[in-house]
Order: C-alpha cells, then structure tokens, then sequence
C-alpha cells in the first residue's frame, strides 16, 4: 500500500466520583431523567461553581501513571459553544494550562511494543444528553451535566486501526486500576473520538484530518477507522481532495456520514473562568498520591511469575483486570497452590464470569471457598472431576466445598478393597481389551482407566486405580 495511516485519540474518561464536578448532585447512572440537578448544574442565575477536589486527584493520578508533567497551577475556562442540552452555553474545561502534559502510554501490539505520546490530560465537565427517539420531538436529560471527564489527547502517533483499540483498551485498564472509572464504553463512561488522515509513506508532512465520532466499543473504533482510511484513500486515488470536517459513525450501515465543518480552539472563545480560582497542586499532595498508586499490570505480571512460579502468560490474563489479579492472590494465600489456583481462575472463575456477564465483585464463590476446595483436591480427599462438580454445587448453594462433599456423599474413595473389586468386574466385562493389552497395545491402558472411574462415578482414587490396574493387568 502506497499510504500510511496516522491516527490521534481524544478520549472521554468519565470519573467514578460521588458528585458532579461543580455541584454536589448525584452522578448515579440510569437514574430518572433530569433528577440529577441543582441551581448550579441547570445554570440558573446567581448559581456559583465550587471544584470537587476528587477530580483534580484523579487527574493527577492518571497522569502519574503515564509519565505526564505535573502542573502545579492549571486553570479551568470555559469553552463556549451552544448545544441545545448545555444550559450554560459554555462547558468548564482547560485549554492553556491543563493540569497533565507530555505522558506515555505502552501498548503492546502483533510488532512489539508501541509507545504513544499524549499531549494532554485535562479535566471538564459533561453536557446533557439529547434524546431523538420519543415521537417527532427532540427531549433534554441534564443530568449528565456537570458529570466530571478526563479528556486524554493523544500526539498522532498511532499507525493501525488494531493500535488505536489496543491503546484504548490500555487507557481502560489504567483508569479501572487506579479505580477512577469504570471504563464502561456501554454507559459512555469511555468514550473515545478519532482524528484520522493518510499520507505517502515516507512523507513526513500530514494529510487532512477528519475526526469520527460515536464509537462506542472498541471494534467500532477499528471499523470506523479502517472505513474512513479508505474513504480518504480513494478520494486521493480519484484526484479530490479531504474536507477537514467531523464524521459520525454508522454501525448500522458499517460507514461514515459528515456532521459538521470541523471546528478550531478559537472558535471555543476560550477565557478563563472568572467563578473558579486556578488548581493548585502542592508537594504534600503529589506524594500522598504517588502513594495510593497501584502496582500496575505490567509489574504485578512480572512478580506473579517471580513470586509464584507461573507461567507469563497466565499472569498476563490474571493481572488483565485489578480484581481478577486481587481475586486471584487470595486464593493463592488461601490454599497454598499457586499453580492449582491459577488454573481455577482462568479456568472455571473467569468462564463463569463471562457467561454471567458480572464483575468478579459479584461473583459468589469467595475466595476463602475456592481455597478450600483446591485443599481438598490437594489433599486427596476429592478429585478434579468430583472438584468441578463441587464447584457448580458451591455457585448453586452459596455452601463451602468440604459441606457439600459431606452431604452428598462425595469423597474420594481410596479403599483398595472396593477399587479391587471394581477393577476385577472391568478387566471381566471387557476380555478383548485385556488381550489387546497384554499382546502389546498398551495405549489402551486409558480405556480401563476411564471404565473404572465411569463405574465409580469419579470418585475413586485415580493413583490407587492406576496402580491396581497396572498389578492386576501385568500380573
């Protein structure tokens, strides 16, 4: 291909805070439509704004986990344009003086390593929410406005569609690490816009851009910019030439349509904000926040390997998510295995929690519980088939593994007597089996194996039925 794609993303980080950013309304989702609001966020007059510290921390925390400049005084403007669901007219931003510059994000991607350069991380308010779908009119839901954002900007660094969702998935681990967000693209709690242009390869200088907007999963993101790509590639092919506009993006017909002309900083009429003094960040506050960092995946994989003896890539899946990886640790502290209690996790754990679509919050096998039950794997007192059998038992009944072993009767039985017996009715039941075997085929040794453990409804032994077949058969 003659052309090489450049990409740069402005994200929308929705904060997990309590409170508006300005107000103390509310930021619970899904509530009743404009029932979030106060004098402030509904912009009535002589209503005053007053800065929820929790944003300015958040801000800085995201940026301490991507390298940024810290800057210890920033200013909040206002941005001024009119939508019909921004009751002020203006939106509370940062323009001149954010309060993150400069940062990094690692992305792993099918070539490597990738580090994508942000050029800023700023805090603002969100605007409400226009509803097109009641009948022939168009209603507003303000409650949205006021809910504080994170805007992440990102230098045009980015050269593939898959790049750009795997930078955006990488931004969402960051934020659910730090706990700052829930990184719900579903809800809008991420959300994510796409400047796009095209250029020769080996030219240095930028194409035209156009930005995408109304992307809301990651496949969307790849989509969106694959197709506008190649719309900006046959326009050039055809002799024309890019309108440097904004697009929407139709998943339902797998395209971009144009929107609007695109707009410029000054067109925003930045200033600003004569309600709101400017953010000072001292020193005390910048260290009692590195503090409350988390040791981030990259890290926590490389002591998962170091510590507890697995293999990269287990710790890659288990530390993908900060509950799955604190999940995880707990049941390791519970029973001692490291390996056995990897292999549950990625195992039935995360299949259960994707068949459920929930949270490893929800999930109501304790780690205490899963503990237990891989003791009594270890222990010899159950085994692996009994073991996910107790397991679908302990999702069904909320009751621990050693309770339900008890009451319905499912140890393991290791009585050589009873496994002889059993054995004998095998070998009796099954005569040319036992000649393939001793005439040499002794691949069929599993066929015995299962027959036993079939007979036994899993709960034999399987060491002590190995070794009775194996005396019994070679005797």
């Amino acid at each position: 291909m003659r052309y090489e794609l450049v990409v740069g993303l402005e994200v929308h980080c929705q904060l997990s805070t309590n409170s508006k950013a300005f107000c103390g309304c509310s930021t619970e989702f899904g509530k009743p439509a404009n029932t979030n609001v106060c004098p402030v966020c509904l912009a009535l007059p002589g209503a005053l704004p007053v800065l929820n510290r929790r944003v300015i921390e958040d801000a800085v925390k995201l940026g301490l986990a991507t390298d940024c400049t810290i800057a210890r005084q920033s200013i909040l403007a206002r941005k001024n344009y009119f939508y019909p669901d921004l009751p002020k007219g203006y939106q509370i931003s940062q323009y001149e003086e954010p309060v993150c510059s400069e940062g990094t994000v690692h992305v792993d991607t099918d070539e490597g390593r990738r580090d994508i350069r942000l050029v800023r991380i700023h805090v603002e308010e969100d605007a409400g929410k226009s509803i097109h779908d009641i009948g022939d009119d168009t209603f507003i839901d303000v409650n949205r406005c006021g809910v504080p954002l994170l805007e992440i900007v990102s230098y045009p660094d980015i050269r593939s569609a898959r790049e750009a969702s795997a930078y955006l998935q990488k931004l969402r681990q960051i934020v659910k690490y730090l706990g700052i967000s829930d990184g719900n693209m579903e809800e809008g709690s991420l959300r994510c816009d796409a400047n796009v242009s095209v250029r020769l390869k080996g030219a240095e200088e930028y194409g035209t851009r156009t930005e995408i907007k109304n992307m809301n999963s990651f496949k969307s993101v790849e989509k969106a910019i694959e197709y506008e790509a190649q719309r900006h590639i046959d326009v050039l092919e055809s002799g024309g030439k890019i309108v440097q506009e904004t697009r929407l993006w139709d998943a339902d017909k797998q395209e971009t349509r144009s929107m609007r002309g695109k707009e410029f900083a000054h067109d925003y009429r930045y200033f600003p904000d004569p309600d709101l003094v400017p953010v000072q960040i001292d020193d005390a506050m910048l260290e009692s926040l590195k503090i409350e960092l988390p040791e981030f995946p990259e890290a926590r994989a490389e002591r998962f390997v170091r510590e507890f003896g697995i293999p990269g890539y287990d710790a890659g899946v288990l530390t993908a998510e900060r509950e799955v990886a604190d999940y995880f640790e707990e049941v390791v502290r519970c029973c001692g295995d490291a390996k056995a209690a990897s292999n549950w996790v990625m195992g039935e754990v995360l299949r259960t929690l994707k068949e459920n679509n929930i949270p490893v919050a929800l999930f109501s096998v304790s780690p205490e519980r899963l503990g237990g039950l891989i003791g009594l794997v270890a222990g010899g007192k159950i085994s692996n088939t009994i073991a996910k059998q107790v397991f679908e038992r302990m999702l069904e009944t909320g009751d621990d593994a050693k309770a339900i072993v008890e009451k319905e009767g499912l140890a393991q039985v290791s009585d050589t007597a009873e496994i002889e017996r059993v054995v004998q009715d095998i070998l009796e039941a099954n005569p040319g089996q036992v000649d393939q075997y001793r005439s040499g085929k002794t691949r069929i040794f599993g066929f015995f194996v299962g027959q036993c453990m079939k007979a036994m409804k899993g709960k034999a032994n399987p060491v002590v039925v190995n070794e009775i077949l194996k005396q019994t058969l070679d005797g």
